[in-house]
């Protein structure tokens, strides 16, 4: 053994050791109970992961889980991506549980590629691979002595029936990799992107290429598995771009009408729902503690598939969150919105905002890609759901010139067939540089007067207005109609004349009444 990999060895003896201890087997089961029960187990995934590796199936498995098992074991041909949160068992299933199903109980694996970060972590991983088919008893038990020859150390072995697996680092030529006439089938890329890659765009770009072009041609020309797996904290990774690369390809087989053989399983720690991505192993109080205990940002990035970058001019720490007050007890309300002319590429955002004293706060928020129609449809529908008849509320769409004559209609239209109008009006004066604009907020939110609805605060609109806030920089490439938006709506509710309070006039009579001494 390399010295280098001193300390490497030592905990895979102890994992050995734990394997072993874990896998114990009834020495006195029939062998006719023993085929029934193997055939069973192999009818289904999890069943049979979680009798041969008791010391990894801790808590049940997860929907996602399920998902990405029954595309890798039922396909001969499939590109998946793992987008899942931090500590989700992604990599148990795509690194050793999947492939060793198809090894033992499906014999549709012949030779397995494995990549890391780097070298030494490639290696580690398949370190777990070579201990279950050493150590395992249970897999010995019902299959019998699969290992041959070859150390995980020097990045490869093979079973007795000539199977093999092997590793590399990322960005290592994988060209010529093959044992005889047999090249790789199944590729599992484990964890690749880091942080410190994630500053560098062109590193990132040229380990995208290397993925999509050096990796993946690999394959033979018969079964390809292929399984990324990685939690997207960054759009600066090879997460971010293979998504994208999957997504153009299955769009352009969706217009060749064929079937897709790309797929992107997203699973976040709280789910879109409300509930959590792993509800039999996390509840929503440990994720919410978590929440408190990492920040908001972090949390977004590691656990929610939401990449906030946090720019130079907005700060994580200034991003507050209450419940609303009820509408009456605002001194102001405004409802305000930035739209464009694109009707479908560009962010639309139309927020209702308050202010009570010094505060402002972001009741509700649409920040979306979509048409302005939808835009309309919402606000009527918001109209109606909070009653917003009973108060006072300006409501003014962005427009310079002719462009707010051209979002007005979107509105009227709406009206006609609901069968009456909000009064939405464009906000035609001159405004400065939307830059120098946006930064004129700042100082609102660094005295902490910026609140926005707690229980908005999972939603997808209330999501992006943050991240967009959150990555507003001078020459940010990141959406910034949100912030825009936000700026206009303070600006007019600062500038707003308020009621504070109707004088009461009093007749001579009561004046005369109220005296002490009316002798």
């Amino acid at each position: 053994m390399q010295v280098k990999y001193e300390k490497y060895y030592r905990d895979f003896e102890k994992h050995c050791n734990k394997v072993l201890k874990s896998t114990t087997v009834d020495i006195h089961e029939s062998v006719r109970n023993k085929a029934h029960r193997v055939k069973e187990l192999e009818a289904d995934y999890i069943s049979w992961f979680e009798y041969y590796f008791p010391h990894y199936a801790k808590s049940k498995s997860s929907w996602y889980h399920k998902k990405v098992a029954k595309l890798l074991t039922e396909k001969n041909e499939v590109y998946l991506i793992q987008r899942i949160f931090r500590s989700g068992a992604k990599s148990v299933h795509a690194n050793m549980g999947v492939p060793l199903y198809l090894y033992y109980a499906k014999k549709d694996l012949g030779f397995m590629l494995l990549i890391g970060e780097n070298a030494d972590k490639a290696k580690k991983l398949l370190s777990d691979l070579q201990a279950e088919l050493k150590h395992n008893k249970r897999l010995e038990n019902d299959y019998g002595k699969r290992f041959k020859y070859g150390d995980w150390a020097d990045g490869n072995f093979s079973t007795s029936d000539d199977t093999h697996f092997y590793s590399l680092g990322i960005g290592q030529s994988p060209r010529g990799v093959r044992d005889m006439e047999k090249r790789p089938d199944y590729i599992s890329v484990d964890d690749v992107d880091t942080k410190k890659k994630s500053k560098n765009p062109k590193l990132t770009n040229e380990l995208f290429q290397w993925l999509k072009e050096d990796l993946m041609g690999t394959f033979g020309s018969g079964k390809r598995r292929y399984v990324q797996s990685n939690n997207r904290f960054s759009k600066v990774s090879t997460i971010q771009l293979i998504s994208e690369h999957f997504n153009k390809v299955r769009e352009e087989y969706k217009q060749k009408g064929k079937k897709t053989k790309h797929h992107i399983i997203i699973a976040k720690a709280i789910m879109d729902n409300g509930k959590s991505g792993w509800e039999e192993n996390y509840s929503l109080d440990y994720w919410n503690e978590l929440r408190i205990d990492i920040g908001e940002l972090a949390f977004q990035r590691e656990y929610q598939d939401n990449p906030i970058e946090e720019g130079t001019v907005f700060k994580n720490e200034w991003i507050q969150y209450k419940q609303r007050l009820q509408l009456h007890q605002y001194d102001a309300l405004m409802v305000y919105g930035d739209l464009s002319y694109s009707d479908i590429g560009d962010y639309k955002a139309l927020l209702l905002v308050g202010r009570k004293d010094k505060e402002f706060h972001v009741l509700k928020s649409f920040v979306r890609k979509t048409t302005r129609a939808n835009v309309a449809s919402w606000l009527y529908d918001l109209y109606e759901s909070w009653n917003l008849k009973k108060y006072n509320i300006k409501y003014k769409i962005e427009g310079n010139f002719a462009q707010g004559d051209i979002f007005i209609p979107d509105f009227d239209d709406e009206g006609k067939k609901r069968g009456y109008y909000i009064p939405v009006t464009p906000d035609k004066k001159a405004k400065a540089n939307k830059v120098e604009r946006i930064e004129s907020m700042s100082p609102f939110f660094e005295r902490g007067n910026v609140f926005f609805n707690a229980v908005e605060k999972e939603t997808s609109d209330m999501i992006n207005l943050v991240e967009q806030i959150l990555a507003f920089e001078k020459g940010s490439k990141v959406n910034d109609d949100g912030p825009d938006c936000l700026q206009s709506a303070i600006d007019e509710l600062n500038h707003m004349h308020f009621d504070i309070g109707k004088i009461r006039m009093k007749s001579r009579k009561e004046k005369i009444k109220e005296r002490k001494n009316r002798f």
